[in-house]
């Protein structure tokens, strides 16, 4: 998140200033605008903070250059100066859009703490020796901005949720949490396992999913070749020898008409609709009908299933204390699980009720309608016997497990259906090919 400072006039007179944190110049505007109507403050000036590239040197010695954050470049300068450098040039940086870090480096980042903070030592030597480590430089720049942050007297959960873009949503409110907390090694370990485990599910997914459409969508765009440019060739051939057609052949030819005479409108609609689908589901409504709907597919839908509540089990398990504190655990848990409809289930439905009804675990986790029986069945033995969060770690192992094993199969089911698809739609072209070649020319009438 960026950071935006803004500067104001109270009603009294007064100069007033202050700094807040948002993802986009609109959403600080609004902030700003929300909060100066509460206090009847007029805003002058909105400045982003930035990063500047400086060049300066002390006398005698080599010029150096550096980059420092700031809201304006008269801030770096005076910084300079005061440290007794001459100023040879100050710059904003110019750059695209920042990239996210690799997950592999936010992985070894969350790994690397964990084992230096069981070896006891202090948080803010971990965050200094990793900020000197760290290959990426993004990643780099967002741990020192969090060390700063925490020597600055900033609340420790605010430092991490202002890197939430670099870190991710789910891993900044951890490690935020983790510092309020008593196990920190604990949770950072945990936040480490999620990471790889989503990370390696994804990539499951993409073995099981990419390959089989990427050959689907060659074997569309051959068909359409040989239908739109080849076939036509022959079939014409036997019209100006006056041939009468068989109905395949006549059927694929008026297609291959159709094809070429609407191409521009076929490849525009096509267009229209892909970017419509995928402008869609990137919003709020569309990812949450994504999401719902994904989770009813034949063959994937029950591994993405188990492993959304595989990861809200290690979540939970993580956060989980058996006090009062459960519905935050639970809270953040379902927000991390990645899936909009499950969080919103549970957030919607399983959390008002514990709250406002007085209900227990077990029965708003059914009432939610997202867990499936053994889910519930273990929870219930886990609430009997005072074993809650044990029990969501079992569910998580257990699931773990079953997933890995059928994400396997269901790689194999869908290479199958590919080979099966592919098999019939060449049966198809061999019997229209086959059909042409038995047409017979008119013999000339002499």
């Amino acid at each position: 998140m960026a950071e935006f400072r803004f500067l104001g006039i109270a009603s009294n007179g007064k100069m007033v200033q202050g700094v807040i944190s948002a993802d986009t110049s609109s959403e600080a505007k609004k902030k700003i605008k929300k909060m100066a109507a509460q206090h009847k403050v007029k805003i002058n000036k909105i400045q982003k903070r930035k990063t500047y590239i400086y060049k300066v040197q002390k006398s005698g010695e080599k010029p150096i250059t550096g980059e420092q954050k700031a809201f304006t470049k008269q801030e770096v300068q005076q910084a300079l100066t005061k440290l007794g450098y001459q100023v040879l040039r100050i710059q904003p940086k110019i750059g695209f859009m920042t990239l996210k870090p690799p997950a592999a480096d936010i992985v070894t980042f969350v790994r690397l703490s964990a084992d230096l903070l069981r070896e006891k030592l202090p948080f803010n030597e971990v965050l200094q020796l990793l900020s000197n480590d760290l290959n990426n430089p993004v990643l780099r720049d967002a741990v020192r901005q969090i060390n700063n942050d925490l020597r600055q007297g900033k609340d420790s959960e605010e430092a991490f949720i202002k890197q939430e873009r670099v870190l991710g949503k789910f891993t900044a409110r951890m490690l935020g949490l983790a510092s309020k907390s008593g196990t920190m090694a604990d949770i950072y370990e945990s936040t480490a396992k999620f990471l790889e485990r989503n990370a390696e599910f994804r990539k499951n997914m993409r073995q099981a999913l990419i390959m089989p459409l990427f050959t689907l969508l060659i074997l569309f765009g051959a068909c359409v070749f040989y239908v739109a440019y080849i076939f036509p060739e022959t079939a014409k051939l036997f019209l100006k020898l006056g041939s009468e057609l068989p109905p395949m052949t006549k059927a694929t030819l008026d297609l291959s008409d159709f094809l070429i005479a609407n191409m521009p409108l076929f490849l525009l609609v096509t267009a229209i609709v892909l970017g419509g689908f995928f402008y869609f589901i990137q919003t709020p409504k569309g990812k949450y009908l994504k999401d719902r709907y994904i989770l009813k597919l034949p063959v994937i839908g029950p591994i993405v299933h188990k492993t959304t509540i595989e990861i809200f089990c290690r979540v939970f398990y993580s956060l989980y204390s058996g006090s009062g504190e459960n519905v935050d655990a639970i809270r953040l848990a379902a927000e991390a699980c990645g899936n909009r409809f499950f969080e919103d289930r549970i957030k919607e439905i399983a959390i008002p009720m514990m709250l406002r009804e007085g209900r227990g675990l077990v029965d708003s986790f059914k009432e939610s309608g997202v867990f499936t029986p053994t889910a519930l069945s273990r929870f219930s033995s886990g609430a009997e016997t005072g074993t809650v969060k044990m029990t969501a770690v079992q569910i998580a192992n257990y699931y773990e497990k079953e997933t890995v094993y059928k994400l396997k199969n269901a790689v194999d089911l869908v290479q199958i259906i590919v080979a099966m698809i592919i098999m019939v739609v060449m049966t198809a072209l061999t019997l229209v090919s086959s059909e042409t070649a038995l047409v017979s020319p008119k013999s000339p009438v002499g």
